[in-house]
């Protein structure tokens, strides 16, 4: 298993770690199998989304702030992020990818994002790279 630092700047963002993923496929020799991706946070998430066009990570975002805006009174959570639990909780914490001929199988307009709900923080992703 691999950990991946990733250092986000933003309460909400999105961070396209497809790269970063792809080099650990190639470093762990992959040629076939898949890669399981996993965020061991509950305020964070992972998410397979288009990497074509920057618009596509701001109206996601966008959305998911109208549907679960930070200062809604209603929370009774402590610690002020209740919204980055639901956001985590909507979007999830895990993806598998197909890997064949040593490249992730990801769509023609696909990419792999870390999803920070409540940053800017230190955060880790963790891959398994698991072979036929």
């Amino acid at each position: 298993m691999h950990s991946l630092a990733v250092q986000t700047r933003q309460r909400c963002q999105m961070v396209d770690v497809t790269d970063q993923i792809q080099g650990l496929v190639h470093e762990a020799d992959l040629k076939s199998g898949h890669v399981i991706c996993y965020v061991p946070h509950t305020t964070a998430g992972i998410t397979i989304q288009e990497n074509a066009d920057p618009d596509v990570v701001h109206d996601v975002l966008w959305k998911l702030e109208q549907l679960v805006p930070k200062d809604d009174r209603g929370f009774r959570h402590g610690e002020g992020n209740s919204d980055a639990h639901i956001k985590t909780s909507l979007v999830g914490v895990s993806q598998t990818i197909l890997v064949e001929n040593g490249r992730l199988v990801l769509g023609t307009w696909q990419g792999i994002y870390f999803c920070e709900f409540d940053g800017p923080r230190q955060r880790r992703l963790l891959v398994k790279c698991i072979g036929d």
